[in-house]
């Protein structure tokens, strides 16, 4: 009786240790500094242009919904003064950004690869210029 009480103690043991093991292990590979993951993404974001980067964009990914045309759900980002509208209100970048309280855009579509995203937003800090 001792013996099997000693077995069934020794089971139990590795079965933890085991466990242990294998939750530090799955823990060890998490990674979840946004900026790192940022820099690994090799994206030129310096003199970025409305006119050779920004629409380029918009005509792959975005116009098909919200050219002047379309104005579905009653947003038209095509010309500079209608884009910078939605982009002086925060609505543009928190949409393809994906941030919560914005419909998330492109809709039903896969999200804008990051170098894009980052180009966008550095044209927004740049001032949104019409260059």
């Amino acid at each position: 009786m001792i013996l099997m009480h000693h077995n069934k103690l020794t089971s139990l043991r590795t079965f933890l240790l085991l466990t242990t093991l294998l939750c530090l292990g799955l823990n060890g590979c998490y990674y979840d500094v946004e900026e790192d993951f940022k820099k690994m993404v090799d994206c030129n974001t310096d003199g970025v242009s409305y006119t050779n980067d920004i629409v380029p964009i918009l005509q792959n990914r975005c116009y098909k919904c919200h050219a002047e045309g379309l104005n579905l759900g009653n947003v038209t980002l095509e010309g500079y003064d209608r884009l910078k509208l939605l982009v002086n209100s925060g609505r543009f970048l928190g949409a393809i950004r994906r941030d919560p309280g914005f419909s998330p855009m492109p809709q039903n579509e896969a999200m804008l690869p990051d170098c894009q995203i980052m180009k966008i937003s550095a044209w927004i800090e740049a001032g949104a210029p019409n260059n």
